[in-house]
Protein backbone atom coordinates (compact mmCIF):
# COMPACT_ATOMS: atom_id res chain seq x y z
CA UNK A 1 0.00 0.00 0.00
CA UNK A 2 1.46 3.38 -0.93
CA UNK A 3 2.00 6.67 1.38
CA UNK A 4 -0.85 8.93 1.64
CA UNK A 5 -0.22 12.58 -0.31
CA UNK A 6 2.16 15.08 1.57
CA UNK A 7 -1.26 16.85 2.27
CA UNK A 8 -3.40 14.29 3.53
CA UNK A 9 -0.74 13.16 6.20
CA UNK A 10 0.11 17.39 7.59
CA UNK A 11 -3.76 17.09 8.18
CA UNK A 12 -3.79 13.94 10.50
CA UNK A 13 -0.33 14.66 11.50
CA UNK A 14 -1.16 18.36 13.17
CA UNK A 15 -4.62 17.51 14.53
CA UNK A 16 -3.93 17.68 17.82
CA UNK A 17 -0.53 18.89 18.04
CA UNK A 18 0.47 21.61 20.31
CA UNK A 19 3.73 22.97 17.79
CA UNK A 20 5.35 21.65 14.88
CA UNK A 21 9.27 22.61 14.74
CA UNK A 22 9.19 23.16 11.33
CA UNK A 23 6.26 22.50 9.79
CA UNK A 24 8.13 23.26 6.49
CA UNK A 25 10.86 20.77 7.62
CA UNK A 26 7.92 18.60 8.21
CA UNK A 27 6.57 18.78 4.62
CA UNK A 28 9.69 18.19 3.33
CA UNK A 29 10.66 14.91 4.95
CA UNK A 30 6.94 13.67 3.98
CA UNK A 31 7.66 14.83 0.24
CA UNK A 32 11.08 13.19 0.14
CA UNK A 33 9.66 9.80 1.48
CA UNK A 34 7.09 9.93 -0.71
CA UNK A 35 9.93 9.93 -3.61
CA UNK A 36 12.12 7.00 -1.89
CA UNK A 37 9.52 5.20 -0.82
CA UNK A 38 11.39 5.21 2.48
CA UNK A 39 9.01 5.66 5.70
CA UNK A 40 9.95 8.03 8.23
CA UNK A 41 11.40 6.61 11.52
CA UNK A 42 9.24 8.58 14.59
CA UNK A 43 10.24 8.11 17.93
CA UNK A 44 9.12 8.86 21.25
CA UNK A 45 10.33 8.70 24.25
CA UNK A 46 8.74 6.57 27.68
CA UNK A 47 10.52 6.43 30.75
CA UNK A 48 9.54 3.62 32.40
CA UNK A 49 8.19 5.34 35.94
CA UNK A 50 4.33 4.63 35.59
CA UNK A 51 3.31 1.24 35.20
CA UNK A 52 -0.23 2.07 34.71
CA UNK A 53 -0.83 4.09 31.25
CA UNK A 54 -4.37 6.02 31.66
CA UNK A 55 -5.79 7.90 28.80
CA UNK A 56 -2.53 11.26 29.35
CA UNK A 57 -0.16 8.71 28.32
CA UNK A 58 -2.21 7.98 25.13
CA UNK A 59 -1.23 11.54 23.79
CA UNK A 60 1.62 10.67 22.17
CA UNK A 61 0.86 7.44 21.51
CA UNK A 62 -2.03 8.03 19.63
CA UNK A 63 0.42 10.43 17.57
CA UNK A 64 2.08 7.44 16.86
CA UNK A 65 -0.63 5.85 15.55
CA UNK A 66 -0.92 8.23 13.25
CA UNK A 67 2.28 8.03 11.77
CA UNK A 68 2.12 3.79 11.64
CA UNK A 69 -0.93 4.54 9.86
CA UNK A 70 0.32 6.55 7.23
CA UNK A 71 2.96 3.91 6.33
CA UNK A 72 6.12 5.35 8.69
CA UNK A 73 8.49 3.40 11.21
CA UNK A 74 7.30 4.31 14.63
CA UNK A 75 9.78 3.38 17.55
CA UNK A 76 8.35 3.27 20.97
CA UNK A 77 11.78 3.93 23.09
CA UNK A 78 11.89 2.81 26.78
CA UNK A 79 14.14 5.24 28.82
CA UNK A 80 15.78 2.40 30.82
CA UNK A 81 19.25 3.96 30.81
CA UNK A 82 18.24 7.59 31.35
CA UNK A 83 15.33 6.30 34.03
CA UNK A 84 18.34 5.77 36.15
CA UNK A 85 18.87 9.31 36.33
CA UNK A 86 15.33 10.71 36.56
CA UNK A 87 14.25 13.25 33.99
CA UNK A 88 14.06 16.52 35.82
CA UNK A 89 11.75 18.45 33.47
CA UNK A 90 9.01 20.35 35.47
CA UNK A 91 10.24 19.39 38.51
CA UNK A 92 11.69 22.01 41.25
CA UNK A 93 13.87 19.25 43.28
CA UNK A 94 15.72 16.14 42.51
CA UNK A 95 13.92 12.93 41.78
CA UNK A 96 15.23 9.79 43.16
CA UNK A 97 16.22 7.36 40.18
CA UNK A 98 14.79 4.18 39.74
CA UNK A 99 16.54 0.63 40.68
CA UNK A 100 16.94 -1.33 37.64
CA UNK A 101 14.26 -3.91 38.91
CA UNK A 102 11.76 -1.39 38.94
CA UNK A 103 12.68 0.10 35.79
CA UNK A 104 12.43 -3.64 34.28
CA UNK A 105 9.09 -4.42 35.92
CA UNK A 106 7.43 -1.52 34.26
CA UNK A 107 8.90 -1.83 30.72
CA UNK A 108 7.07 -5.18 30.66
CA UNK A 109 4.46 -3.27 32.01
CA UNK A 110 4.37 -0.53 28.99
CA UNK A 111 4.85 -3.01 26.63
CA UNK A 112 1.56 -5.05 27.33
CA UNK A 113 -0.48 -1.86 27.16
CA UNK A 114 0.60 0.34 24.37
CA UNK A 115 -0.71 -2.31 21.69
CA UNK A 116 -4.02 -1.42 22.66
CA UNK A 117 -3.66 1.30 20.04
CA UNK A 118 -0.31 0.75 17.91
CA UNK A 119 0.06 -2.59 15.38
CA UNK A 120 2.59 -4.99 17.42
CA UNK A 121 3.91 -6.10 14.03
CA UNK A 122 4.96 -2.34 13.04
CA UNK A 123 6.14 -1.58 16.21
CA UNK A 124 9.80 -1.10 17.22
CA UNK A 125 10.30 -1.10 20.90
CA UNK A 126 13.59 0.02 21.79
CA UNK A 127 15.82 0.32 25.15
CA UNK A 128 18.36 3.80 25.02
CA UNK A 129 20.73 1.55 27.38
CA UNK A 130 21.86 -0.25 24.51
CA UNK A 131 23.78 2.29 23.11
CA UNK A 132 24.01 4.70 26.11
CA UNK A 133 25.14 2.12 28.18
CA UNK A 134 27.80 1.55 25.58
CA UNK A 135 29.25 5.08 25.30
CA UNK A 136 32.93 5.00 26.54
CA UNK A 137 34.40 7.91 28.56
CA UNK A 138 35.52 9.83 25.90
CA UNK A 139 32.41 9.72 23.82
CA UNK A 140 30.51 10.92 27.28
CA UNK A 141 33.13 14.26 27.08
CA UNK A 142 32.63 14.30 23.44
CA UNK A 143 29.18 14.65 24.31
CA UNK A 144 29.14 16.99 26.82
CA UNK A 145 31.41 18.94 24.68
CA UNK A 146 28.31 20.15 21.96
CA UNK A 147 26.57 21.70 24.92
CA UNK A 148 27.24 24.24 26.96
CA UNK A 149 26.21 25.03 30.90
CA UNK A 150 24.55 27.86 30.18
CA UNK A 151 21.91 26.66 27.66
CA UNK A 152 21.10 23.77 29.53
CA UNK A 153 20.15 26.62 32.78
CA UNK A 154 17.73 28.23 30.19
CA UNK A 155 15.27 25.59 31.20
CA UNK A 156 12.74 26.39 33.00
CA UNK A 157 13.31 24.09 35.77
CA UNK A 158 16.81 24.64 36.23
CA UNK A 159 16.83 28.24 35.87
CA UNK A 160 14.25 28.74 39.00
CA UNK A 161 15.98 26.35 41.14
CA UNK A 162 19.17 27.77 40.20
CA UNK A 163 17.87 31.40 40.62
CA UNK A 164 16.54 29.82 44.11
CA UNK A 165 19.92 28.34 45.41
CA UNK A 166 18.50 24.86 45.54
CA UNK A 167 21.11 22.21 43.93
CA UNK A 168 21.42 20.79 40.84
CA UNK A 169 22.91 17.53 40.37
CA UNK A 170 25.41 17.25 37.67
CA UNK A 171 23.69 13.59 36.68
CA UNK A 172 20.55 16.13 36.33
CA UNK A 173 22.51 18.21 33.55
CA UNK A 174 23.42 14.86 31.65
CA UNK A 175 19.41 13.79 31.41
CA UNK A 176 19.12 16.44 28.35
CA UNK A 177 22.44 15.38 26.62
CA UNK A 178 21.58 11.68 26.88
CA UNK A 179 17.81 12.02 25.88
CA UNK A 180 18.70 14.04 23.03
CA UNK A 181 21.63 11.76 21.98
CA UNK A 182 19.11 9.00 21.43
CA UNK A 183 18.00 11.27 18.32
CA UNK A 184 21.34 10.67 17.29
CA UNK A 185 21.66 7.12 17.86
CA UNK A 186 18.46 6.35 15.80
CA UNK A 187 18.73 8.70 13.04
CA UNK A 188 14.90 10.06 14.22
CA UNK A 189 13.39 11.79 11.52
CA UNK A 190 10.81 13.21 13.82
CA UNK A 191 10.61 13.49 17.51
CA UNK A 192 6.94 13.63 19.18
CA UNK A 193 6.97 14.37 23.51
CA UNK A 194 4.65 16.74 25.63
CA UNK A 195 4.91 20.22 25.67
CA UNK A 196 7.19 19.91 29.08
CA UNK A 197 9.75 18.01 27.11
CA UNK A 198 10.48 20.80 24.54
CA UNK A 199 13.16 21.83 25.74
CA UNK A 200 15.02 18.24 25.71
CA UNK A 201 13.24 17.64 22.28
CA UNK A 202 14.98 20.80 20.82
CA UNK A 203 18.66 19.42 22.23
CA UNK A 204 18.29 16.62 20.48
CA UNK A 205 17.66 18.63 17.31
CA UNK A 206 20.92 20.40 18.25
CA UNK A 207 23.08 17.25 18.90
CA UNK A 208 21.92 15.69 15.54
CA UNK A 209 23.58 19.07 13.67
CA UNK A 210 25.98 18.53 15.92
CA UNK A 211 26.96 14.74 14.58
CA UNK A 212 26.29 15.76 10.81
CA UNK A 213 22.75 14.61 10.85
CA UNK A 214 19.71 16.20 9.20
CA UNK A 215 17.43 17.75 12.62
CA UNK A 216 14.79 16.14 13.56
CA UNK A 217 11.35 18.03 13.62
CA UNK A 218 9.91 17.88 16.64
CA UNK A 219 5.76 17.59 17.60
CA UNK A 220 5.20 18.31 20.90
CA UNK A 221 1.63 17.36 22.13
CA UNK A 222 -0.28 19.03 25.33
CA UNK A 223 -0.89 17.99 28.32
CA UNK A 224 -4.10 16.20 28.70
CA UNK A 225 -6.58 17.58 31.58
CA UNK A 226 -7.91 15.35 33.94
CA UNK A 227 -11.33 14.91 34.88
CA UNK A 228 -11.86 17.93 36.92
CA UNK A 229 -10.52 19.79 33.19
CA UNK A 230 -8.39 21.88 35.47
CA UNK A 231 -5.24 19.94 36.26
CA UNK A 232 -2.94 17.30 34.19
CA UNK A 233 -4.37 14.20 34.07
CA UNK A 234 -2.21 12.52 36.93
CA UNK A 235 -3.07 9.40 39.27
CA UNK A 236 -1.68 11.40 42.29
CA UNK A 237 -4.69 13.91 41.90
CA UNK A 238 -7.58 10.72 40.92
CA UNK A 239 -8.24 12.18 37.84
CA UNK A 240 -7.34 9.42 35.37
CA UNK A 241 -9.31 7.78 33.18
CA UNK A 242 -6.82 4.38 33.18
CA UNK A 243 -6.74 2.28 30.25
CA UNK A 244 -7.61 -0.44 32.26
CA UNK A 245 -10.69 0.84 33.77
CA UNK A 246 -13.70 -1.40 33.14
CA UNK A 247 -16.26 0.13 30.56
CA UNK A 248 -18.95 0.80 32.69
CA UNK A 249 -15.97 2.92 34.68
CA UNK A 250 -15.07 4.36 31.68
CA UNK A 251 -18.50 5.26 29.94
CA UNK A 252 -19.63 7.39 33.63
CA UNK A 253 -15.96 8.88 33.87
CA UNK A 254 -16.03 10.37 30.06
CA UNK A 255 -20.01 11.74 30.50
CA UNK A 256 -18.64 13.80 34.20
CA UNK A 257 -16.84 15.75 31.60
CA UNK A 258 -17.83 19.57 30.99
CA UNK A 259 -18.14 20.19 27.20
CA UNK A 260 -15.34 21.83 26.56
CA UNK A 261 -13.56 19.22 27.87
CA UNK A 262 -14.99 16.82 25.66
CA UNK A 263 -13.83 18.43 22.30
CA UNK A 264 -10.47 18.44 23.87
CA UNK A 265 -10.82 14.87 24.57
CA UNK A 266 -12.36 14.51 20.93
CA UNK A 267 -8.87 16.09 19.75
CA UNK A 268 -6.63 13.96 21.72
CA UNK A 269 -8.32 11.18 22.66
CA UNK A 270 -9.87 9.80 19.32
CA UNK A 271 -9.39 9.80 15.66
CA UNK A 272 -12.72 11.56 14.99
CA UNK A 273 -11.39 13.83 11.61
CA UNK A 274 -10.93 17.39 12.77
CA UNK A 275 -14.13 18.61 9.93
CA UNK A 276 -16.46 16.20 12.16
CA UNK A 277 -15.57 17.33 15.68
CA UNK A 278 -15.98 20.99 14.29
CA UNK A 279 -19.54 20.22 13.00
CA UNK A 280 -20.27 18.34 16.13
CA UNK A 281 -19.10 21.85 17.92
CA UNK A 282 -21.90 23.44 15.04
CA UNK A 283 -24.60 21.53 15.62
CA UNK A 284 -24.15 21.67 19.44
CA UNK A 285 -23.92 25.64 19.33
CA UNK A 286 -27.27 25.83 17.10
CA UNK A 287 -28.79 23.57 19.27
CA UNK A 288 -29.71 20.96 16.79
CA UNK A 289 -27.57 18.46 18.73
CA UNK A 290 -27.19 17.44 22.68
CA UNK A 291 -23.93 17.99 23.85
CA UNK A 292 -25.34 14.36 25.74
CA UNK A 293 -25.54 12.68 22.65
CA UNK A 294 -21.85 13.84 21.82
CA UNK A 295 -20.49 13.08 24.88
CA UNK A 296 -21.76 9.35 24.04
CA UNK A 297 -20.28 9.05 21.07
CA UNK A 298 -16.84 10.38 22.50
CA UNK A 299 -17.05 7.82 25.26
CA UNK A 300 -18.07 4.49 22.86
CA UNK A 301 -15.11 6.00 20.90
CA UNK A 302 -12.89 5.60 23.52
CA UNK A 303 -14.01 2.16 24.86
CA UNK A 304 -13.83 0.58 21.62
CA UNK A 305 -10.10 1.26 21.57
CA UNK A 306 -9.32 -0.03 25.00
CA UNK A 307 -11.95 -3.30 24.98
CA UNK A 308 -14.24 -3.30 22.33
CA UNK A 309 -17.30 -2.26 20.12
CA UNK A 310 -19.53 -4.29 22.15
CA UNK A 311 -18.22 -3.45 25.55
CA UNK A 312 -18.88 0.21 24.44
CA UNK A 313 -22.38 -0.88 23.34
CA UNK A 314 -22.82 -2.20 26.21
CA UNK A 315 -21.31 -0.18 28.67
CA UNK A 316 -23.84 2.73 27.05
CA UNK A 317 -26.75 0.56 27.86
CA UNK A 318 -26.04 0.21 31.37
CA UNK A 319 -25.77 4.02 31.35
CA UNK A 320 -28.97 4.52 30.02
CA UNK A 321 -30.68 2.09 32.29
CA UNK A 322 -28.88 3.59 35.27
CA UNK A 323 -29.04 7.54 34.95
CA UNK A 324 -31.52 7.89 32.36
CA UNK A 325 -34.36 5.06 33.42
CA UNK A 326 -32.78 5.44 37.15
CA UNK A 327 -32.76 1.42 37.68
CA UNK A 328 -30.14 -0.42 39.48
CA UNK A 329 -26.95 -1.50 37.78
CA UNK A 330 -25.76 -5.04 37.57
CA UNK A 331 -23.15 -5.25 39.08
CA UNK A 332 -24.32 -3.13 42.09
CA UNK A 333 -22.44 -4.24 45.52
CA UNK A 334 -25.09 -5.78 48.06
CA UNK A 335 -25.02 -5.16 51.44
CA UNK A 336 -26.75 -7.22 53.83
CA UNK A 337 -29.31 -5.16 56.13
CA UNK A 338 -29.93 -7.27 59.93
CA UNK A 339 -32.12 -4.62 61.79
CA UNK A 340 -33.10 -1.13 61.59
CA UNK A 341 -30.34 0.77 61.52
CA UNK A 342 -29.50 4.43 60.85
CA UNK A 343 -27.80 5.23 57.43
CA UNK A 344 -25.00 7.24 58.59
CA UNK A 345 -23.94 4.04 61.09
CA UNK A 346 -24.60 1.85 58.45
CA UNK A 347 -22.29 3.57 55.57
CA UNK A 348 -19.59 3.87 58.63
CA UNK A 349 -19.85 0.40 59.08
CA UNK A 350 -19.66 -0.96 55.58
CA UNK A 351 -16.82 1.18 55.35
CA UNK A 352 -18.73 3.06 52.51
CA UNK A 353 -17.71 6.52 54.11
CA UNK A 354 -14.75 6.29 57.00
CA UNK A 355 -16.59 8.38 59.34
CA UNK A 356 -19.46 10.08 60.55
CA UNK A 357 -18.19 13.29 59.76
CA UNK A 358 -17.36 12.26 56.30
CA UNK A 359 -21.15 10.80 55.92
CA UNK A 360 -21.78 14.04 57.08
CA UNK A 361 -19.79 16.25 54.58
CA UNK A 362 -20.74 13.97 51.80
CA UNK A 363 -24.31 14.63 52.53
CA UNK A 364 -24.21 18.28 52.59
CA UNK A 365 -22.71 18.44 49.25
CA UNK A 366 -25.76 16.05 47.99
CA UNK A 367 -23.75 12.63 47.36
CA UNK A 368 -26.28 10.64 49.09
CA UNK A 369 -29.06 9.58 47.38
CA UNK A 370 -31.17 6.59 48.90
CA UNK A 371 -33.73 5.01 45.88
CA UNK A 372 -32.98 7.91 43.67
CA UNK A 373 -33.64 10.92 46.30
CA UNK A 374 -31.72 12.55 48.76
CA UNK A 375 -32.25 11.72 52.26
CA UNK A 376 -33.13 14.51 54.47
CA UNK A 377 -30.86 13.54 57.38
CA UNK A 378 -27.95 11.13 57.63
CA UNK A 379 -30.35 10.22 60.58
CA UNK A 380 -32.91 8.47 58.58
CA UNK A 381 -33.78 4.96 60.15
CA UNK A 382 -32.97 1.77 57.64
CA UNK A 383 -35.70 -0.65 58.33
CA UNK A 384 -34.72 -4.05 58.67
CA UNK A 385 -37.04 -6.29 55.69
CA UNK A 386 -36.96 -3.33 53.12
CA UNK A 387 -34.79 -2.71 50.17
CA UNK A 388 -32.81 0.13 49.08
CA UNK A 389 -30.71 1.51 46.47
CA UNK A 390 -27.98 2.98 47.74
CA UNK A 391 -25.76 5.66 45.49
CA UNK A 392 -22.79 7.21 47.30
CA UNK A 393 -21.57 10.24 44.20
CA UNK A 394 -22.22 9.79 40.75
CA UNK A 395 -20.72 5.95 40.25
CA UNK A 396 -20.95 4.29 43.32
CA UNK A 397 -24.20 1.95 43.82
CA UNK A 398 -25.11 -0.30 46.46
CA UNK A 399 -28.01 -2.50 47.20
CA UNK A 400 -29.05 -2.86 50.45
CA UNK A 401 -31.32 -5.90 51.67
CA UNK A 402 -32.32 -8.23 54.39
CA UNK A 403 -29.30 -9.86 55.75
CA UNK A 404 -29.22 -14.05 54.50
Amino acid sequence: MGFPAVAEQLDLLRKGALEVISEEDLEKKIARSLQTKKPLLVKAGFDPTAPDIHLGHTVLIRKMKHFQDLGHTVVFLIGDFTALIGDPSGRNKTRPPLSREEIAANAETYKEQIFKLLDPQKTVIDFNSLWLGALSAVEIIKLTASYTVARILERDDFSKRYKNGEPISVHELLYPLMQGYDSVALHADVELGGSDQKFNLLVGRELQRNYGQEPQVIITMPLLEGLDGVQKMSKSLGNTIGIHDNPAEMFGKVMSVNDELMFRYYDLLTDVPVKEIARLRQEIAAGSLNPMAAKIGLAKSIIADFHSKAAAEAAEAEFIKVFRNKETPDDAEVLALEGDEPLVDFLVRHGILASRGEVKRVHAQGGIYLDNERPAAISIMLQKGRSYLLKIGKRKFYKIGPAG
